[in-house]
């Protein structure tokens, strides 16, 4: 096992309060910048400056995020003043966006959540797993019979996680490009208040003709199960719209992350590569390996964000009703106390606890499928391609952190 270095340097920019998100290292991104880490060992919340210059409080710790997230007083209220939205383009959607699960709290948040759960229920995306299993497998044979080197990011990473959530959801791939740019533009943080408005436009435009067209013609997929909800009354078109929005953008953007930063992190360890190529047909080891790299590179770079509605105190500090609160989910997936040696990536480690996917009522929805795709991909890929390496050994990685979730541009391999 090896471990990875941290950036030491400190946000040069700040007066006392540094700017968040912060910029990870190239050379090896994975690990929270060394302010954070700072900061998670102080063992308090602490203030930082967000791109509006508002100051939310961030929470780092394991121990403080768990019981916060799952503490009621934690609003995931939008429209609230204060609220510490992650970019200038969601702040500006936010005002226009209706309840959706995304953006409320119980009990709205537990109707919309549980009319929208049962296409995600673990028990059904394993029935998946043999569907996900051809679309790995007949992108690897694409792999193996064209050119070489490669960019894994675009001829894998995308595509996998794309074909899987088109298909679940009944989206046509064939509109995978336009659907992957809107998706871009909606959480980018370089993104305008009007460009986001108009990818976000764009999405409903094209998800509400899907829609009624699967109300006509329903067949097995999300968006006839969303047409049939609008039907029965028992959602409004705009809440289906926005619920397959919320869908899409999320169902292949984090899994194509985790499967590029995955492979880069496997290659740059390789003792742990060949624990995974040794035992990829142990069910038990894979699922934990996935687990571990899920907190080795807790991909959602900007945290989870929420607005206090009552006074809450943790680690000594008191935080007033009306102030944001950003949770860093790298900090708690490195915090020493949950996880020693956190810098290490082991395969073999009990990581079931991390925050990558959240905590409590709004934690992932579409997790059971990224586990099962990652499992998928991470047990097939370095065995089907046993001598799979960088093709420029010792690069600085093109590192992506212009969205929610961090990833790469591109990843350059060969065979």
């Amino acid at each position: 096992m090896t471990s990875h270095a941290t950036n030491d340097a400190l946000d040069a920019e700040s007066d006392l309060v540094p700017y968040y998100p912060m910029p990870r290292s190239g050379a090896c991104p994975f690990a929270p910048h060394a302010t954070l880490r700072k900061m998670a060992a102080s063992g308090a919340p602490a203030k930082v400056r967000i791109w509006d210059d508002s100051t939310p409080w961030i929470v780092t710790g394991h121990a403080d995020q768990r019981a916060l997230l799952l503490d009621a007083r934690m609003s995931n209220n939008e429209k609230a003043a204060g609220y510490p939205h992650m970019t200038r383009g969601r702040s500006e959607t936010a005002k226009h966006t209706p309840p959706m699960i995304t953006n409320t709290d119980a009990p709205e948040h537990t109707r919309l959540r549980r009319l929208v759960n049962g296409p995600f229920l673990a028990k059904r995306i394993e029935a998946l797993r043999p569907k996900i299993q051809q679309v790995v497998d007949e992108r690897i044979d694409d792999l193996l019979a064209g050119p070489k080197p490669v960019d894994l990011v675009k001829t894998f990473g995308l595509p996998v996680p794309t074909l899987v959530i088109c298909d679940l959801l009944g989206v046509p791939y064939d509109d995978h490009e336009f659907f992957q740019d809107c998706s871009n533009r909606c959480i980018s943080h370089s993104s305008s208040e009007q460009e986001a408005a108009e990818a976000s436009a764009a999405l409903a435009g094209k998800f509400g003709e899907l829609i009624e067209l699967k109300m006509k013609e329903p067949a097995n997929d999300v968006l006839s199960q969303m047409g049939a909800f609008v039907t029965s009354g028992q959602m409004t078109h705009l809440e289906a719209i926005l619920q397959c929005t919320a869908m899409l953008i999320a169902g292949h953007e984090t899994t194509a992350s985790m499967i590029s930063l995955g492979t880069l992190a496997l290659l740059q360890n390789p003792d742990q590569l060949a624990q995974l190529r040794e035992r990829w047909d142990e069910p038990a080891f894979v699922a934990n390996a996935v687990e571990e790299l899920l907190r080795y590179l807790t991909i959602v770079h900007s945290g989870i964000r929420r607005i206090a509605t009552e006074p809450v105190e943790v680690g000594g500090v008191r935080i007033e009703a009306g102030d944001g609160v950003i949770f860093d989910l790298a900090s708690a997936n490195y915090d020493p106390a949950a996880f020693p040696d956190p810098d290490t990536l082991d395969l073999t480690r009990p990581a079931r606890t991390h925050h990558a996917f959240g905590v409590g009522p709004h934690q992932c929805l579409g997790q059971s499928l990224a586990r099962v795709e990652l499992q998928v991909v991470y047990s097939t890929l370095y065995r089907r391609i046993p001598g799979l390496a960088l093709a420029e050994p010792g690069a600085t990685a093109d590192v992506n952190f212009d969205g929610v979730a961090y990833g790469l541009h591109s990843l350059p391999v060969t065979w």
